[in-house]
């Protein structure tokens, strides 16, 4: 097997909403009432139901140099345009040997996290923006490339009621991914050990609906200090998912529902063998007095059974394979975030799984994605040889993939004197870069 012979599905990017979004799938006569972008002294801004959400492309720095990267971008005019155009997505797909992406929300949060702060003061207003996200999702970003995108949706997690009728309007649609929260509690919800989850574990299972936790949507890397280089709070990020990790592999629901599954999306899996022999030894060490109950199974059987693993670049995880379970581990290509390595995903990602039979690559490049998700990758494309690196490199060889300068991004003073002084960018500057703006 050769690069170019690879198939790579990605089960974690990014779109960025345009600005008529969720105007053109709100309601007749309450289209003013949809969020949508106004302007503040050269900034796009999200303006919804009298608040502001300053920043329209978290992170979406994608063909910038790297010397150029930050938190920002806060105008269109600074995002590549692959970033809110499904069309143009595809062609940087097509550079980037990239077969088929599965796309987090940008404005609602990855989970809809905004939705969810609305919620507390309009739950009408948040159950309408939920719904015309959904329906942008599916009806305009996934139908611009049929084969290309795989639909995943949001629920009303305040609304029970309102969350099952959501869940099943997108599964009579095809869709059979959601995006969750990696730890509800953190954002005002009951604890997934809470009976209040039980009709979504319930739903999610008769719908093969794999739940996506991405993360930051719960559990949330922490700042060691305001002094501590962000280099600090980038590394830890990936990891900062372990401590929700911990708390699903030792939930109960699973053994109710046995069909039941799950990505940890943007973790990386350099750390699960640790985790995994952790969580075994706890069990073993200490279920006679806290009462945990595997049915004579390990913690690690079940995470292994029900916990798909997802990674960006990571030869060490790949290498240590063994320790997982490789049916449940799959690719991500992070579009269009500092993270990503666009446009050279196979030549990363080839330089971790070369050498690994071509049965283990085939399935955590593309082969777990389609049966878990149930993508039908080669259906929807016309064959399999219309799937591979060398195929769609092709289709896009024309992509301009040079680095196109930033236009002028969020700054503030403070920030540009660490671009004078040359000095490390600290957690402090990010947080008063945010205040700012």
């Amino acid at each position: 097997m050769q690069m170019d012979d690879m198939i790579i599905i990605s089960v974690d990017d990014h779109a960025i909403e345009p600005p008529e979004a969720f105007i053109r799938h709100y309601p007749a006569g309450k289209k003013d009432r949809a969020p949508h972008i106004v302007q503040d002294n050269g900034k796009d801004i999200w303006l919804w139901n009298g608040q502001r959400y300053p920043t329209i492309g978290l992170n979406a720095v994608v063909g910038r140099p790297r010397s150029e990267y930050g938190m920002e971008p806060s105008a269109f005019d600074q995002l590549r345009p692959g970033t809110y155009d499904p069309k143009l997505r595809v062609d940087d797909m097509n550079a980037n040997g990239v077969l088929a992406s599965l796309n987090f929300p940008t404005m609602p949060g990855f989970a809809g996290g905004t939705f969810v702060g609305m919620a507390q003061k309009a739950p009408d207003e948040a159950l309408l923006a939920c719904r015309a996200w959904n329906d942008w999702h599916v009806q305009e970003w996934c139908a611009a490339a049929p084969g290309r995108f795989i639909p995943m949706c949001l629920v009303p997690m305040w609304d029970m009621d309102e969350t099952l009728k959501e869940l099943k309007r997108m599964s009579d649609l095809g869709v059979h991914a959601v995006s969750f929260s990696d730890n509800p509690a953190n954002i005002g919800l009951p604890s997934i050990h809470n009976e209040y989850w039980e009709p979504f574990w319930a739903a999610c299972s008769d719908y093969k609906m794999v739940i996506n936790c991405h993360i930051g949507t719960g559990a949330r890397a922490m700042h060691p200090s305001s002094e501590s280089p962000i280099d600090a709070w980038i590394t830890a990020m990936p990891i900062s998912i372990a401590n929700s990790a911990a708390d699903w592999t030792f939930a109960t629901f699973w053994q109710r529902y046995p069909e039941l599954r799950m990505a940890l999306s943007e973790g990386g899996i350099g750390w699960i063998p640790y985790f995994l022999e952790r969580a075994d030894f706890t069990h073993e060490h200490h279920h006679e007095w806290t009462h945990t109950d595997f049915r004579g199974e390990r913690p690690s059987d079940l995470f292994k059974r029900h916990i798909i693993c997802c990674f960006i670049d990571d030869q060490f995880g790949v290498k240590n394979l063994e320790y997982m379970n490789e049916d449940m581990v799959a690719y991500e290509c992070d579009y269009p975030h500092s993270d990503t390595v666009w446009p050279n995903v196979p030549e990363y990602l080839w330089a971790s799984v070369n050498g690994l039979p071509r049965e283990t690559i085939d399935k955590i490049t593309h082969k777990n994605v389609m049966r878990e998700y149930g993508f039908d990758a080669f259906g929807l494309n016309g064959g399999r040889e219309n799937c591979t690196v060398a195929h769609l490199r092709e289709l896009g060889k024309d992509v301009d993939v040079s680095p196109r300068h930033n236009l002028g991004g969020l700054k503030t003073e403070s920030m540009d004197a660490i671009g004078k002084a040359k000095r490390p960018v600290t957690s402090g500057d990010i947080e008063r870069m945010f205040a700012s703006a």
